[in-house]
């Protein structure tokens, strides 16, 4: 993932146990890994609620281009079809919409949490990650 040979991870970990000392580099290590993990599940998610946005933004265009089309003797079936296609693109939406509220929220416990513990990072802005996600709300 991040190409580093076993030789620049061992001197890594020897660079660490110099500066933090073998009571404290367990915990390092222990918080680094928690670290990663949370940004590996926060990727996914993301990932996740982009391939969906974009199957909604699809389903839009489709819509959309039907509307255009000027499409006013269809038949009954075809209407309810779009009918439903309009309510799963709006639950979608809301759906991607609340997962981003609780990202932010997540994101925003994870970094006031580590706040707490890190007085090192207790200055960080942590205002702009309360945000995410709330400017794109369209509606």
């Amino acid at each position: 993932m991040f190409d580093i040979s076993f030789g620049e991870l061992l001197l890594v970990l020897i660079i660490a146990l110099l500066v933090l000392g073998p009571a404290r580099l367990p915990e390092a290590i222990k918080t680094v890994a928690g670290w990663i993990k949370a940004l590996r599940r926060l990727s996914a998610t993301v990932q996740l609620e982009l391939n969906k946005e974009l199957r909604l933004q699809e389903l839009q265009d489709s819509l959309k281009q039907a509307e255009k089309s000027g499409l006013d003797n269809i038949t009954p079936e075809i209407k309810a079809s779009i009918d439903d296609l309009k309510r799963v693109a709006e639950s979608i939406q809301k759906d991607f919409y609340d997962t981003s509220d609780e990202i932010a929220s997540t994101t925003q416990q994870a970094i006031n949490g580590q706040a707490a513990k890190d007085p090192v990072t207790k200055n960080v802005g942590t205002s702009s990650v309360s945000d995410i996600g709330k400017d794109q709300h369209v509606g």
